[in-house]
């Protein structure tokens, strides 16, 4: 089952995105969360299975100066070790999917590392392709 993400998941959310790599959330998330939330452009999808939350998907939804219709970019995409190859990671891209097309959204982008090769493939099965380049800076 998909629903909003709520403050009261950060502690579950936590485990997940350290299973992404991102060690040391707990001291700021639900904050974020609550952030998130009150935030017109952003949204946080979680898949629960069974009452136990098992996946997450962050959307950010950005006009372009451009093109007509605005961008989607999936900023956090996480199912949990243990539930992965169910079919939650597609329910919640085409949460994203139909979420973007319902915005009028031209696009839908990711940024995954290099490292991340098993879901280079999972994407590409999603009908993602490779963009040229993607730079960085800390400000």
């Amino acid at each position: 089952m998909l629903r909003t993400a709520r403050v009261e998941d950060a502690p579950a959310m936590v485990d997940l995105l350290r299973q992404l790599g991102y060690p040391g959330t707990g001291a700021f998330l639900a904050h974020r969360l609550a952030q998130l939330a009150a935030h017109p452009d952003a949204l946080v999808q979680v898949a629960e299975v069974q009452g136990v939350l098992r996946g997450v998907i962050a959307l950010h939804f950005i006009p372009q100066l451009a093109l007509a219709g605005d961008f989607c970019r999936v900023a956090y995409l996480c199912v949990d070790e243990q539930a992965r190859s169910l079919g939650i990671g597609a329910l919640l891209e085409r949460f994203a999917h139909e979420e973007a097309q319902r915005r009028g959204c031209e696009r839908i982008e990711l940024h995954s590392s290099a490292h991340r090769v098993d879901a280079h493939r999972f994407y590409a099965r999603l009908g993602y392709e490779e963009s040229p380049k993607y730079l960085a800076k800390k400000p």
